[in-house]
């Protein structure tokens, strides 16, 4: 199956389901003062870049780099399709955020996430990717609901 990651804008039509299932996903068991997803129009705004993953030209996975500073980014909107879970997808589209941070001069990437069950494998995948464990950062307060990582670039 042909893939293809490339920077889109957020108010793509055929992006609906994704977004859709985010939010979903986001609101399942996560309480709302703990929910700190970027809407379609939030990740439209400057300083933010939309990755979307399509297999044969369908959307099936996307992520944002959202701009701190200069030297720091955060990642935000990771999410692959339940049904194109478990192939990879997201290690892919994680790898694809990092080089472009890389790329753009960030030197800290970080993000937030989620302390429930449903987010283990998130946490896991951003692990073996580097990232640790940090307190928060900028934006954000202690959340007993959130884990906060970070990692360098190099």
């Amino acid at each position: 199956m042909t893939q293809r990651i490339a920077e889109e804008s957020p108010l793509t039509e055929d992006l609906e389901l994704l977004f859709a299932r985010h939010t979903a996903d986001m609101h399942a068991d996560t309480p709302p003062e703990s929910i700190h997803m970027m809407d379609r129009g939030a990740l439209a705004r400057e300083g933010v870049r939309l990755f979307v993953l399509r297999e044969a030209g369908k959307p099936s996975a996307m992520g944002a780099l959202k701009r701190i500073n200069a030297e720091h980014a955060e990642l935000k909107s990771m999410h692959v399709l339940a049904e194109s879970r478990g192939r990879g997808l997201s290690r892919q589209i994680l790898e694809h955020l990092v080089n472009a941070a890389k790329a753009e001069g960030y030197t800290r990437l970080s993000l937030e996430t989620g302390i429930q069950p449903t987010f283990i494998a998130a946490r896991a995948l951003y692990e073996r990717a580097g990232f640790s464990t940090c307190g928060p950062f900028e934006g954000y307060g202690p959340d007993p609901n959130s884990v906060f990582m970070t990692r360098a670039l190099v």
